[in-house]
């Protein structure tokens, strides 16, 4: 696993993410979307890895492309940095609370994108945030990371709390998934990713 960077320019957005694996936690997130910038710190933060993003989208239409398209970038970031995968645990499991919330995800890093997305939220924003947005993002970033992703939202009350319980718990799946083991191996019976 290495440092990578990946960018993406299209006439809706200009994304640039810079990734590190190996990281600690530290990120800097430049995103003009107050809400899912919080969202990408927890996870860079909870991850433990390094983080950069810069993403310039066009906002006076809605958050659609630039979320969607942070997923893409994000993801191909991932699946770029993870090389051939040797060595890695290859899946990772979290449940997370956040007060009134509870949170189920689990990865598996198989290069078989797929998306489990059980999560209903209790209103359609957070702030001027639409939360439909969130499995856009998740639905991107699983694709282009080549990653298999379950994500259930057990319990909650309040939107907040049920996407933070999330993000959370999907920065502890990831980084158990990413997580070296004592072999040197690819984790897999084909003996590839």
């Amino acid at each position: 696993m290495s440092k990578v960077e990946v960018s993406r320019k299209t006439r809706e957005t200009d994304i640039k993410v810079v990734l590190d694996l190996e990281g600690k936690g530290k990120c800097n997130i430049n995103v003009d979307i107050g809400f899912f910038k919080h969202m990408l710190d927890s996870f860079c933060r909870h991850s433990g890895i390094f983080l950069n993003i810069i993403a310039d989208g066009d906002l006076e239409v809605d958050f659609h492309h630039t979320v969607e398209d942070i997923g893409i970038v994000l993801g191909m970031a991932i699946d770029k940095a993870l090389n051939d995968k040797k060595g890695i645990n290859r899946f990772g499991w979290a449940i997370v609370p956040m007060d009134d919330s509870l949170s189920t995800v689990a990865i598996d890093l198989s290069g078989r994108p797929y998306l489990i997305y059980n999560v209903k939220f209790p209103t359609e924003k957070i702030k001027d945030f639409d939360v439909e947005l969130f499995k856009e993002f998740f639905k991107a970033l699983s694709d282009n990371a080549k990653m298999n992703l379950h994500i259930l939202n057990n319990y909650g009350d309040n939107s907040h709390h049920i996407i933070e319980s999330i993000f959370k718990a999907f920065a502890k799946a990831f980084k158990m998934a990413i997580t070296k083991g004592n072999s040197n191996i690819i984790p897999s019976t084909k003996g590839v990713l």
